[in-house]
């Protein structure tokens, strides 16, 4: 009995030894809770209260309107309209199979936009929004706010898109936007920019949308929201509107440029025009062109396989990426160079038996003419490749390297556009830095007969051929070639001019000039472009000119018995009026045959209609009216942002490797031949 009551005496013990340390441990914890509870509402007040405002606080991009491009005279060249689109996160979506059945049943998802949906899908984040479906209409815009509710993570949103009007028409020029891809967010990241793309998807890729998009896209605005915790908007706490971007007046006339273009059409070549006193690029044309409202939403395969596999490039720019010898059209250069370098007079005569024998070799005239004495005017009329041939080894290549390269051959000219090439402008300097053999690096004295009549390695883009022409017409004044003649503030409305004043002036004796220019007029009155400009109100001056693709190595050309890819090129360089020119022009037609008869046409109608004093009265172009839809927000404010029903019309009824020019070049006993 002792022993029991013994035992129950311990057991209550540790019962209530257990009871004081649970209670004890609840204490401890309980203390520990209300010093943490202190903690946090006391000392920790003024910064948790700061974080959780902020999360009760969205901050949303407002995306800006981008800039328009209009040409010299107002038309519209890029314009922006108004677009609905789906927007998915994918996120919010349990699964996407089932939605996207689920949602073509309400709005028609066709299996390219199902397609395009998934590559994006692969390359963005799950919070992102991806795009699955763009051009809805407003009935379709409605048909999907009526069941929004149904498709958690798929938002309706409007946007401004970018149109280009003219269609294919100066394509190269304008270039075109597209999607941001990976390497322009890198890009942007690099340059410190990302911040001004936060909701905006598009981008300029090439052309002047490329090289002024820092202008066209404006400056993104922001709009502070409070939310929810679900992330339901509840009001608008603060906004920052955004600026829109700067429109650009471009210097071409769009006019002027489908004329030219036309003059194109089933050739491949280029054109370019500029206006000497100031270094406006009137039109500049690349031909075969494309259509840049292709590439604005992301190409389709069918037509991206079209362009970049076409043997005629459509997708190169020519007039500055296009490297080619340019012939006869270099004659001038060269013959005022051999002027101001005193290396020949303008009086003295030089045999012309119809060659020129250098080395043991011969090098002949075209068609193997003979034209006798020549001096230097005839032979820049006539086109005597014996006269210039025998300038080479007088002149020499290194400096005719440097008296030609202030006109601007081999340079970078610097116009607003990206992807400029440089070329060729041969020197002894360049042959050493271009090949790596010691035996390749030599100059020979015989490659330089070829550099004169602008063969050999010459290799100069029709920019740089057009640019040489109008700083000779100003009488060597330099003015840099330009496409964008001014900005317009999109808030102030005031005009910002991009180039006012020349870049250099070339020391030029004026008799020297005098014997060049007068002799490039008597090629367009008595030489050979008389033809092609017989019977013009104005007078002219240029030069016609033929280069050869591949060397002829002694043989006859005959152009019926080679491809026509390997034919002659076909090259024009000509301003007008010759006593106060308003116009230069250099042109390009590749394989065309006889620059004469087939280039110097083409300038004739370009002079003809900017040269007429009734050209804006007579022109007669489908452009499009300007929009003024771009206009309608007070501070440019893109509509990118998600659509409420009440937004939308009623509810209806239930039921992007590219190949190079190919740009074979003529060596030592290249000729440059020009039609008699």
């Amino acid at each position: 009995m002792f022993e029991f009551k013994k035992t129950t005496l311990h057991q209550k013990r540790q019962v209530m030894l257990r009871v004081i340390v649970a209670a004890a441990f609840a204490l401890v914890c309980f203390g520990l809770l209300i010093g943490r509870l202190w903690y946090l509402q006391v000392v920790r007040y003024e910064g948790l209260a700061a974080r959780a405002d902020q999360n009760r606080i969205a901050v949303v991009p407002i995306p800006p309107r981008r800039g328009e491009i209009l040409d010299r005279n107002g038309v519209v060249l890029a314009r922006n309209y108004r677009d609905y689109t789906l927007e998915v996160v994918p996120a919010n979506v349990e699964n996407m199979d089932q939605m996207l059945d689920a949602l073509d049943k309400i709005v028609s998802i066709s299996p390219y936009n199902r397609k395009r949906f998934r590559q994006n899908l692969s390359q963005s984040g799950r919070y992102a929004r991806v795009l699955l479906r763009n051009n809805l209409d407003e009935t379709e815009a409605a048909w999907f706010a009526a069941h929004a509710y149904k498709f958690p993570g798929v938002e309706l949103r409007a946007r401004w898109v970018r149109e280009y009007p003219q269609g294919a028409s100066a394509g190269h020029v304008l270039g075109y936007v597209g999607r941001i891809s990976e390497a322009d967010q890198n890009a942007l990241e690099e340059e410190g920019r990302t911040g001004n793309y936060r909701g905006t998807n598009s981008i300029g890729k090439k052309g002047i949308e490329k090289t002024w998009e820092e202008a066209l896209h404006g400056r993104t605005g922001v709009e502070e929201v409070e939310v929810t915790a679900t992330g339901r908007p509840v009001r608008t706490l603060n906004r920052t509107d955004p600026v829109p971007g700067s429109d650009l007046t471009l210097s071409i006339d769009i006019g002027l440029q489908k004329l030219a273009e036309e003059q194109f059409v089933g050739k491949r070549g280029a054109l370019v025009a500029i206006e000497p006193k100031t270094g406006e690029v009137l039109a500049m044309v690349s031909a075969p062109s494309f259509d840049p409202n292709l590439f604005v939403d992301g190409i389709d395969v069918d037509s991206w396989r079209e362009l970049n596999e076409s043997p005629d490039h459509p997708l190169i720019n020519r007039p500055i990426s296009g490297a080619y010898p340019i012939g006869s059209t270099y004659k001038p250069f060269v013959g005022l160079a051999a002027l101001e370098l005193g290396k020949r007079t303008a009086t003295q005569r030089i045999p012309d038996p119809g060659y020129f024998e250098f080395g043991g070799q011969r090098f002949r005239n075209a068609g193997g003419a003979v034209y006798g004495p020549t001096d230097m005017h005839r032979a820049i009329v006539v086109s005597s490749d014996t006269y210039f041939f025998s300038l080479g080894p007088e002149i020499g290549v290194n400096a005719l390297h440097d008296f030609s390269k202030q006109f601007g051959f081999g340079q970078i000219t610097g116009i607003d556009l990206d992807g400029e090439k440089r070329g060729v402008l041969p020197s002894t300097e360049w042959k050493r830095k271009a090949y790596k053999k010691p035996e390749q690096q030599r100059w020979y004295a015989g490659e330089s007969v070829s550099v004169t009549v602008g063969q050999g390695y010459n290799a100069f883009t029709l920019l740089q051929l057009a640019q040489a022409t109008s700083v000779l017409s100003n009488e060597g004044v330099y003015m840099k070639p330009h496409l964008v003649a001014q900005l317009r503030n999109p808030l102030t409305g005031d005009l910002t001019p991009t180039v006012t004043k020349p870049s250099y002036t070339i020391k030029l004796k004026p008799e020297n000039l005098k014997v060049i220019r007068d002799a490039m007029a008597d090629v367009i009155r008595s030489g050979t472009a008389r033809r092609a400009f017989a019977g013009a109100p104005y007078q002219a001056a240029g030069k016609t000119g033929t280069a050869q693709v591949y060397s002829l190595r002694g043989a006859k050309y005959h152009a019926g018995s080679v491809d026509e890819r390997l034919r002659d090129h076909a090259l024009f360089m000509a301003y007008a009026p010759v006593d106060n020119p308003k116009i230069a022009l250099a042109l390009i037609v590749e394989n065309g045959g006889w620059g004469a008869s087939v280039a110097a046409p083409i300038a004739r109608k370009v002079f003809d209609y900017w040269l007429s004093p009734d050209r804006a009265a007579a022109r007669k172009i489908n452009t499009a009216a300007p929009a003024e839809a771009a206009h309608e927000e007070g501070v440019g404010e893109s509509p990118d942002a998600v659509v409420k029903p009440e937004d939308l019309p009623e509810e209806p009824d239930e039921d992007s490797t590219k190949p190079a020019i190919p740009n074979p070049r003529s060596r030592l006993n290249a000729t440059s031949g020009e039609e008699p």
